[in-house]
Parts: C-alpha cells; sequence; structure tokens
C-alpha cells in the first residue's frame, strides 16, 4: 500500500499541475459548465481512450495518459460544481480553486485508500482497457441519474460515481507509469 501511496501521490501533483497550469491560462472558465456538461466531457476522453485501445490507432498523437489526467481534473471540477453553491461565482482565484482542489482530491484519496484495503489493490491485475469500460459504465450511471433528477432508490448519488471514475483514472495512469 505504501507504493500505491507514492504511486498515487505522484500521479495526483501531475494532474494538479496541469489544472493550476490551467487555471492560469484560462481562469475558472470550467465553472460554466452544467454537472451534465461535465459528465459529457469525460465521456468524450473515456471513449477516445477505448477507441484507441480497441483500433490501435492514434490520429490526434496526444498521449493516452493525458486523456485519463484529464479525466481525473474533470471529475474534480464536476464535484465542485456539484458543491458549490451559485453565489461561489464564475471566477475563482488561483489560491481559492487550489484550495478546492485539493479538498477534493485528498477526499477521493481517502475513499480510494478503504476501497484499495477492502479490494485487495486488484486494479494492479486488471487490464487498463478495463479501466477505461468501468470509467464508461460510471459514466452511463450517471447519465441515467441525471436523468432521474439525481435520484436514486438504492445506488451511490452522482457524486460518489465521480470520485469512482477519478480513481479508476488514477489507477489507469499509475500502470502506465509504472
Amino acid at each position: 500500500m505504501e507504493d500505491t501511496l507514492k504511486q498515487y501521490d505522484e500521479a495526483l501533483a501531475r494532474c494538479k499541475e496541469v489544472f493550476m497550469k490551467k487555471t492560469k491560462d484560462y481562469g475558472t472558465a470550467w465553472r460554466i459548465l452544467r454537472p451534465k456538461s461535465l459528465t459529457d466531457q469525460i465521456f468524450i476522453k473515456a471513449q477516445r481512450i477505448r477507441t484507441i485501445e480497441e483500433t490501435g490507432e492514434n490520429k490526434v498523437g496526444e498521449d493516452v495518459a493525458d486523456e485519463f489526467l484529464g479525466i481525473v481534473n474533470y471529475c474534480i471540477m464536476a464535484q465542485l460544481q456539484l458543491e458549490l453553491p451559485s453565489n461561489e461565482g464564475m471566477e475563482l482565484s488561483p489560491d481559492r480553486a487550489e484550495e478546492l482542489y485539493d479538498a477534493k482530491a485528498q477526499e477521493t484519496r481517502a475513499l480510494m485508500i478503504k476501497k484499495n484495503h477492502d479490494y485487495g489493490e486488484a486494479w494492479r491485475d486488471m487490464r487498463i482497457s478495463s479501466l477505461t469500460d468501468l470509467i464508461l459504465m460510471k459514466i452511463l450511471r450517471i447519465r441515467q441519474i441525471e436523468d432521474n433528477q439525481g435520484k436514486t432508490l438504492i445506488s451511490e448519488g452522482i457524486d460518489a460515481n465521480y470520485q469512482d471514475m477519478m480513481n479508476y483514472a488514477m489507477f489507469a495512469l499509475i500502470r502506465l507509469h509504472a
């Protein structure tokens, strides 16, 4: 587990670095996106990964790891959009954005630690393509919950699904860079 935490933190640092650089370039323009739109952004990235996995072709040339990194950051943005009050404002200072990013990242990391313990690091023996499929399945679940106006009878909510997708993407990043 010690290796996992070190690898997770290294991958998360790469994700945060990209997030912060884009925040400095673009501000928090992502705040205009509704959670449904963020779900679709994650879908686009996961679908591109799956297409590359199935065809073996990457015509755009961007690394698949960059797509998993994007999924991590979109999952954090989506969790923030679900939580931030509308009066928070569209433009967040870089310091505020970083503070919020860190809080969501640490919350999701804590969930990973619990689940990783219970599942015995099974992800280390999984194919990366299975992680991709799990992300796509979670997207379909989120879409169904969104279509049901956020109501579920027995299932986890949208935020938990974003956390799971983030952790699957983190596992893929670890596996791709290990």
